[in-house]
């Protein structure tokens, strides 16, 4: 602001400056003309007598304040002609002390007082005489002193305007910043939702306040990660110690029997050991479990040889019927059961055969292990492209820990397919949680320790695919491992 008002005030300045010169040389060219144009009758050189005794003839009226003075040949005075009021111009008694050229105007000092006269030394009718011609500067004088006054008022009151006008035009300026400092503040008071107003795209307030209301939610939104983050470690943390507490118990009291009754009957010594063995084989398995996630979350590098799915779902059907004894039918078929063509053919992708074999024994397990005796399990093996109806992508009813395929990715999918109970869609929003039991009350020797899925989704994640659920109460259970054609296929 201040910046502006000096260059404003310079501005004016020169204005007023050049407009004060261009005055004052039109006015003093007018009296200029006036002292080139005056011409004396003949009659004011006859009668030098009277000149000489510096009274003019009756006859003799010089126009306005004109004020003349001869000289004679010999460059003495002669006389004057003019009177009035003003202070004629101090002039010397003799040409050798006039400091003036013929032809030439000039200014000179009035002989009393502050002012000034203009003057022109010509020559006269007679040889060797001259005459200077004056006339006063108090007109020219007082326009420029009232000009100059004049000026130096606008000049204060454009100076004194310009601040306060620009103060108030700064102030309103700066409103969209006045209140983003206040939405501010309250946002560092702890008030989060709160974002900048004035996000007017033409204005550089507006496009600050949309920039930083962009940089607030995702401070948020980190922030929001931060702290589930910190709630999902705490909860595996303590999940992981209730689950290795129990063997531990176990160990720890069949230990303490043993120690205070050595003399047990063998039997008994026995089926304690036994007890112990198993708690500690349990324990073993819960801690292989737990660093295979560790490592898993580490980004581990898998190997990038070509896997036949077809051949893998084959060898998991396999050993799951051997599980199963009889109590369920499982089953290999393609996809797309339903085209009339439909048949077996080969699939492949890029990555870790082993771990891709146990994604879908950890699946064949679940549905073996949580659907009543009986119900068949069906494997499907084939390709598609990844869309809400085929997989890959997110929909009404599919729940997924893993990011959603582009639409129309080429995929390649084994489904596990049982016609069970189902799930809710409370527990199904859960099931790939880690340590997440759908039945809390099932035994934990048949239940598992609630870590296969998220082992199977870390694994495909890894090899940038994706496992997912479809199910509903009643409707059985569709787990779905999503992963990129061969063509299309970058492991991690």
């Amino acid at each position: 602001m201040w910046g502006v008002t000096l260059l404003a005030g310079a501005a004016v300045l020169t204005a007023q400056a050049t407009g004060i010169l261009v005055l004052h040389s039109w006015l003093l060219n007018r009296v200029d003309q006036q002292l080139t144009e005056f011409v004396l009758p003949d009659q004011a050189f006859a009668d030098r007598d009277a000149l000489s005794s510096g009274a003019a003839p009756d006859s003799l009226t010089l126009p306005s304040d004109f004020r003349v003075r001869f000289y004679s040949a010999s460059g003495q005075e002669r006389g004057t002609l003019g009177s009035g009021e003003k202070s004629g111009p101090q002039l010397p008694r003799s040409t050798s002390e006039l400091r003036l050229q013929q032809g030439s105007q000039a200014t000179i000092p009035a002989e009393s007082g502050d002012g000034h006269w203009r003057v022109l030394w010509k020559a006269g009718p007679a040889q060797g005489t001259t005459f200077v011609v004056a006339l006063p500067l108090d007109t020219v004088d007082g326009v420029m002193s009232k000009l100059l006054a004049l000026n130096v008022g606008i000049l204060a009151a454009a100076v004194v305007g310009l601040i306060a006008v620009g103060r108030w035009v700064v102030r309103i300026g700066l409103l969209p910043l006045t209140r983003m400092e206040n939405t501010a503040e309250d946002i560092t008071a702890g008030d989060l939702s709160l974002r900048l107003p004035d996000t007017d795209p033409r204005t550089e307030a507006g496009r600050l306040s949309t920039v930083l209301n962009d940089m607030l939610d995702r401070l948020q939104q980190a922030l929001r990660q931060a702290e589930f983050s910190e709630a999902r470690m705490r909860r595996f943390v303590a999940d992981a110690g209730h689950e290795l507490r129990t063997p531990l118990t176990s160990i720890q009291g069949f230990a303490q029997l043993a120690l205070r009754h050595p003399d047990r009957p063998a039997a008994q010594r026995r089926e304690a050991d036994e007890q112990v063995a198993k708690n500690a084989e349990r324990m073993n398995l819960l801690i292989d479990d737990l660093l295979l996630l560790a490592r898993l979350d580490q980004e581990p590098a898998y190997r990038t040889d070509p896997v036949d799915l077809l051949s893998l779902a084959a060898d998991a059907v396999s050993a799951a019927a051997v599980r199963a004894a009889g109590e369920h039918r499982v089953t290999l078929s393609p996809l797309d059961e339903q085209a009339e063509d439909a048949e077996l053919d080969l699939v492949e992708t890029v990555g870790d055969s082993d771990r891709l074999l146990q994604v879908v024994n950890n699946l064949l397990s679940n549905a073996l292990a949580h659907t009543p005796p009986g119900t068949p399990v069906d494997v499907r093996v084939g390709t598609a492209r990844a869309g809400a109806k085929s997989g890959g992508s997110d929909c009404p009813g599919r729940t997924s820990a893993s990011p959603s395929l582009m639409e129309g990715t080429p995929v390649c999918i084994i489904a596990v397919v049982d016609q069970g109970p189902g799930l809710s869609p409370e527990e199904a929003e859960r099931i790939f949680e880690r340590f997440y039991r759908v039945d809390p009350s099932r035994s934990r020797d048949h239940g598992g320790s609630g870590l296969g899925l998220a082992i199977a989704t870390a694994i495909a994640q890894g090899h940038c695919g994706r496992l997912e659920l479809d199910t509903g109460p009643g409707e059985g259970c569709t787990f779905r491992l999503v992963l990129p054609l061969v063509e299309a296929a970058r492991p991690a």
